[in-house]
């Protein structure tokens, strides 16, 4: 299980919706003080990269990175070593190994916890900046993919303008087929960086 991409990806849902109401938001400016697609796309990959290292800082200062890879390490062991086990339909095996379920499960939820607790004190300035900041600075859209990003089903976590929106006068994807949103571009950053700045500050969770 990739924890990174989980923690990203909860991380992200904030930034498509009116913080108060929950009401989904346009997130930009009709008039940014940063323009053009080029400058737009490395600034907001600038954002994702500093919130990252900062998201690393936290992390290194308040996980205990030992503990968690020990943890990592013998909860994956187990799931590999059950699963193996009803692949070769081994009944005594599978029976031991359950046994240690519940511990295995208590292990799992404090990696959970050790993982999550950052999240508490990286979560406001990530909202201050997301609604204070980069609203003023950026339009609504600010990159261009060559394909739909829309894979999810629905409009939760809508990454580019589709055909419909593109086609609707007014809209701020009017004319912007495949255009990738401002906060889809921040996500798919953060994706794109976060496991070198973390292999870099020693806070992967890549066993590896």
């Amino acid at each position: 299980m990739d924890f990174n991409f989980i923690l990203l990806f909860i991380d992200s849902i904030p930034l498509q919706f009116e913080f108060l109401s929950g009401e989904r938001m346009r997130l930009g400016s009709d008039d940014p003080i940063v323009k053009g697609l080029i400058l737009s796309m490395f600034t907001v990959s600038g954002f994702g990269i500093l919130l990252n290292i900062f998201n690393s800082g936290v992390r290194k200062k308040m996980v205990d990175q030992v503990k968690l890879k020990r943890i990592m390490k013998e909860t994956r062991g187990w799931q590999k070593e059950r699963m193996a086990a009803m692949r070769s339909k081994d009944q005594a095996k599978i029976a031991e190994l359950s046994k240690k379920s519940s511990y295995m499960n208590k292990m799992s939820m404090e990696m959970m916890q050790m993982n999550m607790r950052p999240m508490m004190i990286t979560f406001v300035p990530l909202i201050l900046i997301f609604y204070l900041v980069l609203p003023q600075l950026f339009t609504y859209t600010v990159a261009i993919s060559p394909i739909p990003l829309n894979v999810i089903p629905g409009e939760m976590f809508q990454l580019t303008c589709s055909a419909e929106q593109a086609l609707e006068e007014g809209h701020e994807c009017f004319g912007q087929e495949n255009a990738i949103f401002l906060w889809a571009w921040y996500f798919l950053s953060s994706i794109a960086f976060s496991g070198i700045i973390m292999r870099l500050t020693k806070t992967s969770m890549d066993l590896g």
